[in-house]
């Protein structure tokens, strides 16, 4: 757009981010399609290429937000940002276990100061997913602060679940069901486009 031919900057950090991304999903989309490799095996991998561009100790204040972040101590925000980082990669790996012979596509980065917006989607069989991955830029690296699937941000579906814990119990309630697998997780997308022909 004419925006970004005027701000070479932006241009310049919206082709790294994209080529970054690249690099990162097009690896995981081969894991994806090595069936020899144990799922155990393959899912350790993935984390390996993807797990590192996540900033789990910003998306885990965002999750929380600005309500309940403050009032937690120093070992409760740790604890919780370690749970809340495992539970992510959980949720992360359990949508990619959806799709078989994948596809991706890369959409035009959006760009704004130190934050670049990458639309990808997923294409599978007879469907396809939108999957946009929101960075900032951190100490010249470029970081994931949350990801839509099919329109629906990651951060914020976490940050109702919490909420309606929070509401009614107390943080070690939250802390708690954090430990229990399948407490929290992040709904399938509803929408699904067909493939076109």
């Amino acid at each position: 757009c004419m925006f970004l031919l005027a701000s070479p900057s932006l241009a310049e950090a919206s082709s790294e981010v994209r080529e970054l991304l690249k690099v990162k999903i097009d690896a995981i989309v081969v894991l994806l399609q090595n069936q020899t490799t144990e799922k155990h095996d393959r899912n350790e991998q993935i984390l390996d290429i993807i797990a590192p561009m996540f900033d789990f100790q910003t998306m885990a204040k965002l999750s929380l937000g600005k309500k309940y972040w403050p009032t937690l101590n120093q070992e409760q925000q740790a604890t919780f940002s370690d749970l809340f980082s495992k539970r992510l990669q959980r949720s992360y790996l359990e949508k990619l276990d959806l799709y078989t012979n994948e596809e991706v596509l890369y959409g035009e980065p959006e760009a704004n100061g130190k934050q670049v917006h990458q639309p990808t989607t997923l294409i599978s069989k007879d469907s396809r997913i939108s999957m946009l991955y929101k960075l900032y830029l951190s100490s010249s690296q470029w970081k994931i602060y949350d990801v839509e699937i099919g329109g629906v941000s990651v951060i914020q579906t976490y940050r109702s679940q919490f909420d309606g814990v929070l509401s009614e119990g107390t943080i070690n309630d939250l802390l708690e069901k954090l430990r229990t697998d399948g407490s929290f997780v992040i709904p399938a997308p509803d929408e699904k486009e067909p493939r076109p022909k």
